[in-house]
């Protein structure tokens, strides 16, 4: 009779997993399993067999053992770019800044806490998939193009060229007794840009004769403002933000001694072009005349 010998089968271990694109890191929980299996039959063919052999009784043994490791609670306050996202909003005491326009319930200023220019970078995630909310998997792209845009910000904020860039945001005003966090007092943001026109342009993005190796023109004239990324929360819209917020933007453009300041505008956004035109904006004819592929006005106001 032929003995099989006891089968030890050990399972590969459940490592854990790292999900990404979000502001929070999720950990899959840890499994570690394992599978012991014994079998001692007899071969019912085997012929003259020992009569103590006769006497062995088919044996099956199965057994096994799952071992769970607690699930690691979640750090909330921590993403991937290392954010607290449930800082509180600081108080007006404990920030040190030189410009801020407030109004109503709110105060328009410029961004100044890493939490605060990603709150920016959602608001714009969410404005440019506002209209796609069908799509599948939206939860996901609005998370990689916050983190996107999070980091593009950071890097045009800073000094380039005699070039410079101001994230400004809009946040509500402090309460007493009310603590608010930095993703819920954020409400509002744009790009105010102070750049220079290359030589030869007349207004920025202008297809013009260039030498190769062209010169920016860096007198007092040829310095503009360029304000972008315009936009509003949903639950905070019809209060005036995004009005008081261009006038805070061309405020400091002027404070910067810069005479014109410009904006493109969809063709298709109605809301915006009036809001522009309110405020003094006037179309730039000859880019727009060159515009028509890209959708988009080019507006400018004199300052």
């Amino acid at each position: 009779m032929k003995i099989m010998s006891p089968i030890s089968i050990q399972k590969p271990e459940f490592h854990i997993l790292l999900f990404k694109g979000s502001p929070i890191n999720y950990k899959a929980t840890k499994i570690t399993s394992s599978w012991n299996m014994s079998i001692d039959s007899k071969n019912s063919s085997t012929r003259n067999s020992n009569s103590d052999m006769k006497n062995l009784k088919k044996k099956d043994e199965f057994s096994v053992k799952l071992s769970m490791t607690p699930v690691r609670k979640l750090d909330e306050s921590l993403s991937s770019n290392g954010l607290q996202f449930d800082r509180l909003q600081p108080s007006d005491q404990e920030l040190v800044r030189e410009n801020s326009f407030e109004f109503g319930q709110f105060v328009a200023r410029e961004a100044m806490l890493d939490e605060e220019y990603w709150t920016a970078a959602w608001l714009r995630a969410e404005s440019h998939w506002e209209n796609r909310t069908f799509e599948r998997y939206i939860d996901s792209f609005k998370r990689k193009f916050a983190d996107q845009e999070f980091n593009a910000v950071k890097r045009r904020c800073k000094v380039r060229n005699g070039d410079t860039c101001a994230c400004i945001i809009v946040v509500r005003k402090e309460q007493k007794n009310v603590q608010r966090s930095i993703i819920k007092s954020v409400v509002g943001t744009l790009d105010l840009n102070i750049r220079y026109l290359l030589q030869g342009e007349t207004f920025p993005g202008e297809r013009v004769k260039t030498p190769f190796c062209c010169s920016i023109n860096r007198t007092p004239l040829s310095r503009y403002g360029y304000i972008a990324n315009l936009c509003v929360a949903k639950s905070a819209r019809r209060q005036g933000i995004a009005s008081n917020m261009m006038y805070f933007a061309v405020e400091c453009a002027k404070s910067n001694g810069v005479s014109q300041v410009y904006v493109h505008v969809d063709r298709n956004n109605r809301p915006g072009q009036l809001l522009y035109q309110k405020m003094g904006f006037e179309m730039v004819e000859t880019a727009n005349s060159r515009l028509l592929l890209e959708e988009t006005y080019l507006l400018r106001l004199q300052t």
